[in-house]
Parts: structure tokens; C-alpha cells; sequence
């Protein structure tokens, strides 16, 4: 029985994407004892994994998994024989907003996470852990927790915790080597204590024991959804500051660093930009939103939807800048874009400020170049087209996706920074301005760019936060 204390020697994830891949591949790298399957229905996604070339970037990923593969961490699409010979099972799938019904736009499409807790009750032959490391709604350990019960027997139980994860992507690896915190909720019963002390004994093999945070289900679940939000919460006020800046003549570089000198406040996610990405703050807002109009909290509900309110302005306000720039026109215009990536160091494009703006830029009819180093072509279009057959040959007729940065911006009338790649950094502005329609026209969205610099080249030069007036060329 869980009762009682448990070693855990075989790890199940089911769910090989951008949480369960890197976070199972590191628990395999840092404890060499224990045995780590990470499962997915998806054949060419396991393929990915067992292939030189991994379906997901992360810098440092690589050296964890091609150190571990074949030892202790497989890949493997035989999810059954995984969960029995399992000890504990993370549960990581997707759990994306709801397109359709109640809720729809709004609250976690809960379908495979659902899924994924049949599987388990029907295949498990003996008891098991079952983790939730998906980001989900408050309570949805509760629905696991029924669904197990009802298809338990005397030899089979089920025990349940929350495990959330805390990555940035762009430094997974990193944070799971040294996180801030580990979170653990179990039920607090003597089983759910029990399990809970295991996981927690998996993640003490390399995190300092004061660093594994336990709490009780509920509040790991919606601790998750409350970090996501704060953390949205400051870029969508910086992000508001920006607005006032460039009306007024301030710089929200100085102004971000004069308030983050504040201890109360700090400097992290102080940085203006043209928006936030990323496949958690939007979800987890809007998933916080519903869940406080579900629970008639409705000013709560405002508040928090103010937050990605301020986010979408933000991208339409960047969108307004640069086609009033232009001459009130960018019909027919050559728009270069230098990033497609939510941020840098990933491939992950999941509501990327990219994806809004170029979309906008195809409806005024304008011919688009990008460029990103690392996001595959086929996704742009998917991203684009969102799957739609008659809107991906609008996009393809619109777009251009190109093999550097130069032959983006040849022959082009705007160069746009929306990823803070840090190649942008070190570009030959010189050639590319060469090679550019006059006037050169360079907005940063990124606030990376030395603005002064590019404006004794020749750029013309717009910096989200700053006002045009104290430095037009």
C-alpha cells in the first residue's frame, strides 16, 4: 500500500512534449537509479526522441538526453507496459483553452488530461502514484482522484499530487538543475503524505530538501496559476507604462530600472516588449478568469482580464505605430520580420506576438519576409493559417520565410524585431540598410537595439517605450 513509505525506482511521464520531455529526461540525468519512460501516442514524436535531432530546442537538452538515452530514460509509444511498471506517473499532456462549449476561450480543455487518467485506471495492475504536471484549474486533481477510485480495487490504489512546473523555456534546464522551488500538494491523509514524501525524496537527489515546498492539493494547483498570472500581471504593466513613455517623453528603460531598484518590486519582468508569449500566461490567465466567474467572483474576473486585455492592446498598438509610420499604408510593402519564436532560445510559437502581427500585416494586403533561426517553416504556416486550407494559400501568396536575416530585410521597407534573439544584436545594420527601400524604417520591439547607433546609419527608428521625438532622425 502507498500507506506505507515508497521507493521509487520506475518513472512513467505520459506526455512527451515541452514540460514532460526535458523534466522526466532530467530527473533520469540526475538519478541514475531510477528507471524513466516517457511515453506519447505520437510515433513521430517519439521518433524525434530516440533521433539525433530532438523535437523540441532547449539549450542544454541535448547533453541530458543523449547522456541518458538508452540507460535509464526511454522513449517509448507502449504507454501500458510503461504505467505498470511504473512506481509513479507523471501525467503531462496538453490542456489547452476550450475552442467550443462552456467555456469556451476561456477555461482548460481537460480532455486529455482525462484521458490520459482512464488509461492509467484501465491498464494498472498494481498501485501507483499518479502526479499531475499538466497546468490545469483548481480541482481537477479532484476529477483524477474520482475517476482512479471508480476503476480501483483492494489490490490497485490510487494516489494523487500536484507537481506543477516552474520553467522559463529558453533556460528549462537550468531551472530544473536549480529551481526555485519544487512544489508537491497531495490529499492530507497519511497515503497522500506518504506519496507526496516519495516524490519529494525523487527531487532531493539534487534540490536542497528546503527548496521541496509541500502543500496540500489545492493550493499547488492554483499556486501554479497564480505565479503565471503575477508574473503576466508586471509585463502588462510595463507593457501599459511603454504607452505613457512614448506619449510623454519618458524612457521605460529608466523607469523600469529606477522601480526595479525598489526591493519591494525588483527588476524581473520589468522589460517592455511587444507583448507576451508562451504557451502558460495567457492560458493560465484566461483559465484564472473563468474560474473566477465561475466562482461569482466577477470584479476578480475583471481584474484578471484586464491583464491579457493590456497584452492584446499592446500587439495592436505595435501593429498602428508601424502602418501609420509608413505612410498610413503598408499595402504591397515588403515587411520584414526578424523572429517568429515567442522567445529566444525556444522553438515554441504558442501565441507568439509574431503570429498577431504578421497576421495584421497580411490583412493590409503587405508581403511579409521572416526569418527565425530555430522555428521549423511548416509550423509558421500552420501558425498563420491556423490549419485552414483557403487562409494557408493567403499566407503562402503573402509570405516569405528566409534563410537569415539579410534576405529578410533586402528590398524591404520596415525591418521589425519581435524575438530578442541575440544574433538581432550583432547584425551588419550597415548592409542591411544598404539593401533597404528608403526611408529604412527599424522598430524594435524588443528594446535591444542601440537606437542612436542605427539612427546615424540612416534608420528611421521607433523602440517600443521611447519617445520618436527626442531621437527622429
Amino acid at each position: 500500500m502507498v500507506s506505507e513509505m515508497v521507493s521509487v525506482r520506475n518513472i512513467c511521464c505520459v506526455g512527451a512534449g515541452y514540460v514532460g520531455g526535458p523534466t522526466a529526461a532530467v530527473i533520469a540525468y540526475k538519478c541514475h537509479h531510477i528507471k524513466v519512460t516517457i511515453c506519447d501516442l505520437n510515433q513521430a514524436r517519439i521518433d524525434a526522441w530516440n533521433s539525433d535531432k530532438l523535437p523540441i530546442y532547449e539549450p542544454g537538452l541535448e547533453e541530458v538526453v543523449f547522456d541518458r538515452r538508452g540507460k535509464n530514460l526511454f522513449f517509448s509509444t507502449d504507454i501500458d507496459t510503461a504505467i505498470n511498471e511504473a512506481d509513479l506517473i507523471f501525467v503531462s499532456v496538453n490542456t489547452p483553452t476550450k475552442k467550443a462549449g462552456l467555456g469556451a476561450g476561456k477555461a482548460a480543455d481537460l480532455a486529455y488530461i482525462e484521458k490520459a487518467t482512464r488509461r492509467i485506471a484501465e491498464v494498472a495492475k498494481s498501485s501507483k502514484i499518479v502526479v499531475e504536471k499538466s497546468t490545469v484549474p483548481c480541482r481537477t486533481a479532484e476529477s483524477m482522484r474520482t475517476i482512479l477510485e471508480a476503476n480501483s480495487t483492494e489490490k490497485v490504489r490510487f494516489d494523487i499530487l500536484s507537481n506543477p512546473e516552474f520553467l522559463a523555456e529558453g533556460t528549462a534546464i537550468n531551472d530544473l538543475f536549480h529551481p526555485d522551488r519544487v512544489l508537491i500538494g497531495a490529499l492530507q491523509t497519511p497515503e497522500g503524505i506518504a506519496a507526496q514524501r516519495a516524490l519529494a525524496e525523487v527531487y532531493e537527489n539534487w534540490v536542497p530538501a528546503d527548496r521541496v515546498i509541500t502543500t496540500n492539493l489545492w493550493s499547488s494547483e492554483l499556486s501554479k496559476l497564480a505565479a503565471n498570472a503575477l508574473l503576466a500581471q508586471r509585463i502588462s504593466s510595463i507593457n501599459a507604462l511603454s504607452a505613457v513613455c512614448e506619449a510623454t517623453g519618458a524612457d521605460v528603460d529608466e523607469v523600469a530600472y529606477a522601480v526595479g531598484r525598489d526591493s519591494r518590486i525588483g527588476p524581473k519582468f520589468l522589460k517592455a516588449s511587444v507583448g507576451f508569449g508562451g504557451s502558460c500566461f495567457q492560458k493560465d490567465i484566461l483559465n484564472l478568469v473563468y474560474l473566477s466567474q465561475s466562482l461569482n467572483l466577477p470584479e476578480v474576473a475583471e481584474y484578471w482580464n484586464q491583464v491579457y486585455l493590456l497584452n492584446e492592446y499592446q500587439k495592436k498598438r505595435f501593429v498602428k505605430k508601424i502602418i501609420s509610420t509608413l505612410f498610413n499604408t503598408i499595402t504591397h510593402k515588403r515587411i520584414a520580420v526578424l523572429g517568429f519564436a515567442f522567445k529566444k532560445d525556444t522553438g515554441d510559437t504558442r501565441e507568439s506576438a509574431a503570429i498577431t502581427l504578421i497576421k495584421d500585416f497580411i490583412q493590409e494586403n503587405a508581403h511579409v519576409a521572416v526569418y527565425d533561426p530555430k522555428v521549423e517553416h511548416e509550423q509558421m504556416y500552420m501558425d498563420l493559417s491556423d490549419n485552414l486550407p483557403d487562409t494557408r494559400k493567403n499566407v503562402e501568396e503573402h509570405l516569405t520565410i528566409c534563410a537569415d536575416a539579410y534576405e529578410a530585410a533586402k528590398d524591404a521597407d520596415a525591418v521589425i524585431i519581435v524575438t530578442e534573439w541575440d544574433e538581432f544584436k550583432t547584425l551588419d545594420y550597415q548592409r542591411i540598410y544598404d539593401n533597404m527601400h528608403k526611408p529604412a524604417f527599424l522598430f524594435d520591439g524588443r528594446l535591444m537595439l542601440n537606437a542612436e547607433e542605427l539612427r546615424k546609419i540612416g534608420f528611421k527608428v521607433h523602440t517600443i517605450g521611447k519617445n520618436e521625438l527626442a531621437g527622429t532622425a
